[in-house]
């Protein structure tokens, strides 16, 4: 089997802090179901986004202890060379998503800051500072969007959040839309800062995602915590 079909076999694909914290799901029924799903859809020459030793890039950018700001997502991008393991985020040189646009669009009016400080589509840059771009299905078929829900991912990604919210204190959670905010209900708002608002795409943004306000208020209560704030800024790869 190729490496795509076996990305999921084990958790040795994971970062050994995942690892202690994740292993015993790769062991559970609905993970061996996920795992057949993906080899069938192989098997039938579908292409499936990311690349398979993307699944758990999220995961292996943001080590566990490493997490100071979860933002949370749906689906991967199902278009061609888009979708590299993290939520909003696509490959650099790759035309920047609508929804990316308008985080770019409020983070520059949250923070003062000029387009120039956004040349580059890719959040590998976030990542590093401790920013877990999770989505909550971690793959999807080529062209066809939603096209892996109710599979298995939900049920992992739950799980890191789960984990997330019980081991860590002080984290940043950005729940944007309400299948977020449905996803992260299970957050112990008594030890984490959770903020909300609608969805930036533009079928939603203008509803309350644009003057959110959410980046400055993470770095603030970051800063409170002893914590580095996070810089917003996406530079182009030197």
């Amino acid at each position: 089997m190729s490496e795509q079909d076996t990305s999921i076999s084990k958790e040795g694909q994971l970062h050994p802090s995942w690892q202690a914290n994740l292993a015993g799901e790769f062991r559970q029924p609905y993970m061996q179901s996920l795992k057949a799903f993906l080899q069938s859809e192989k098997k039938q020459g579908k292409v499936i986004f990311p690349q398979g030793n993307h699944y758990f890039n999220s995961l292996n950018q943001t080590h566990f202890d490493q997490v100071k700001v979860v933002i949370l997502g749906q689906d991967p991008y199902h278009g061609d060379g888009q979708a590299h393991g993290l939520c909003f985020s696509v490959n650099d040189g790759v035309k920047l998503p609508p929804s990316l646009q308008n985080i770019y669009k409020e983070i520059q009016s949250d923070l003062q800051l000029s387009p120039a400080h956004f040349t580059s589509g890719c959040l590998l840059g976030w990542a590093a500072q401790g920013v877990l771009l999770l989505n909550s299905v971690l793959t999807v078929e080529r062209a066809n969007a939603a096209s892996h829900q109710g599979k298995g991912w939900e049920q992992f990604t739950d799980k890191v959040i789960e984990v997330l919210s019980k081991e860590r204190t002080g984290i940043v959670f950005l729940l944007w839309g309400s299948y977020a905010q449905k996803k992260g209900a299970m957050i112990d708002r008594t030890k984490h800062l959770v903020l909300t608002a609608p969805h930036p795409s533009p079928l939603s943004a203008y509803r309350g995602f644009l003057g959110c306000k959410h980046f400055s208020k993470c770095n603030a209560y970051l800063e409170q915590s002893g914590q580095t704030p996070i810089d917003w800024s996406v530079k182009t790869p030197e």
